[in-house]
């Protein structure tokens, strides 16, 4: 993982997340530690997903919760002004995370993904779009993005996009990286 964040930085990656649903606290905090120095020495930020606690622990930038995290006042608490983000599957969700004052909105699964055991429904381009016009803050395209349709999410409003294995499976992970730049997404898609 560390090889694979170290490509990603190099690449261009605008925020790195920590996202590891199997092994140990243990586990996570040392790796996290390892990554949260990669990171500061890149001036990327990095944040962990899921777990307010451990993000205080590894000091982390951020943390991003799911539906059935900690809520968002809880891990205010505990983070302060750090980042926090809020996972969302429709609307109604999105403009709540908002109101209960999320920094940043992930939504999706915009396009049918892999890395989960149990996602959610995709939601598709109209329905990002939808959410993109209704909320303030920024808003991250989440589930089975590619650079090709990272460029549909952009263009649909979305200020970043995520990805897992689009990048962690590429042969020249920071070339792949650098692809999902909305900058270079939309150049590519208007050649």
């Amino acid at each position: 993982p560390v090889t694979v964040a170290q490509q990603l930085v190099s690449g261009g990656a605008a925020v790195l997340q920590l996202r590891m649903k199997i092994g140990s606290d243990r586990e996570r905090v040392t790796l996290a530690r390892a990554l949260r120095e990669l990171t500061r020495a890149a001036r990327v930020p990095f944040v962990m997903n899921d777990r307010a606690d451990l993000a205080l622990l590894v000091d982390a930038d951020g943390v991003h919760l799911g539906q059935d995290d900690l809520s968002l006042a809880d891990a205010r608490r505990l983070l302060g002004a750090r980042q926090l983000g809020v996972s969302t599957h429709d609307l109604q969700q999105a403009m709540d995370a908002e109101r209960e004052g999320a920094d940043l909105i992930g939504f999706g699964p915009v396009f049918d993904t892999v890395t989960k055991e149990r996602p959610d429904p995709t939601v598709g381009l109209a329905q990002l779009a939808e959410v993109c016009r209704s909320v303030r803050v920024p808003v991250v395209a989440i589930g089975g993005l590619t650079p090709e349709r990272a460029r549909e999410a952009y263009r649909a409003g979305a200020t970043w996009v995520a990805a897992i294995s689009a990048v962690t499976t590429a042969s020249d992970v920071a070339a792949q990286a650098r692809a999902f730049a909305p900058e270079s997404a939309l150049r590519e898609g208007t050649a």
